[in-house]
């Protein structure tokens, strides 16, 4: 297999008020084409800061990113749109539709912004995508039509009908019950044994189960899992602490102004 994404060394600082946060700590990842990757961590650990990233929706502080071959660390923004439309497909957790834009017009929208795609190829292009997810029959439907299983298919369809190179999924059962969650993952699995490349962010161990290796992130740095389970242990160990310490000094308070009385 092929690398389709390589990440060496990087890093990612956010700058408030003279505060640096951060967010990826020396962040090395490769993605081959054709792989189904889950990333797993808790809140706060910089999954999602690491998938804006791989989207070229933000560029890191410091570190190298190959895509497809090519560097794109340091492109600017109009490079990064036009190489985010033609390589990758997001699928976000809030479906991200236009309200008032059917579902064929909604899946068409990517293709608007591309060079020499006509109208009618635009047309054949949704309505394959759209065929591959089921959704078809609903073209003329407007998203506040369908429920949030199906909203979430047609979210798929736009993001498959650029071809893209890899599809970036942020949580995507995360609005979804887990009838539709489940419907969900199926088909994205179904989708990678078509082979489609997929990197997936979800908090959910059982839909991280679908993928073909699972990467685990805690304070922004890639770690095994082994690793991930003894740093939550300590973190909830010094929860309890803290929790344990504020009871105790609550507690103490009523025989200390006693005391003072």
């Amino acid at each position: 297999m092929t690398n389709l994404i390589q990440m060496t060394d990087i890093r990612k600082v956010f700058y408030a008020d003279e505060v640096e946060t951060h967010a990826l700590a020396g962040i090395h990842l490769n993605i081959e084409k054709g792989e189904y990757v889950s990333i797993s961590g808790p809140s706060g650990c910089g999954k999602s800061t690491l998938l804006s990233l791989l989207g070229l929706l933000d560029t890191p502080t410091d570190g190298q990113y190959r895509l497809n071959d090519v560097a794109v660390e340091d492109i600017n923004a109009s490079q990064r749109a036009k190489i985010r439309n033609k390589e990758i497909g997001f699928i976000f957790q809030a479906f991200n539709l236009i309200g008032d834009l059917s579902v064929l017009e909604n899946v068409e929208l990517p293709l608007t912004y591309r060079d020499g795609v006509s109208k009618s190829e635009r047309r054949e292009r949704a309505m394959e995508a759209l065929n591959r997810v089921g959704m078809a029959h609903r073209i003329k439907h407007f998203p506040s039509q369908l429920s949030g299983g199906q909203q979430q298919r047609v979210a798929v369809a736009r993001a498959l009908v650029g071809q893209p190179s890899i599809l970036l999924a942020d949580e995507p059962t995360g609005n979804l019950d887990s009838k539709n969650g489940e419907a969900v993952m199926a088909l994205l699995a179904e989708l990678h044994a078509g082979g489609a490349t997929i990197c997936m962010v979800t908090h959910d161990p059982r839909y991280a189960d679908f993928a073909d290796r699972k990467v685990f992130m805690f304070d922004g740095q890639i770690v095994d899992e082994e690793t991930l389970h003894k740093l939550r242990q300590e973190e909830e160990q010094r929860l309890e602490d803290q929790i344990s310490q504020a009871r105790a000094r609550r507690s103490a308070q009523p025989a200390e102004i006693d005391e003072q009385a």
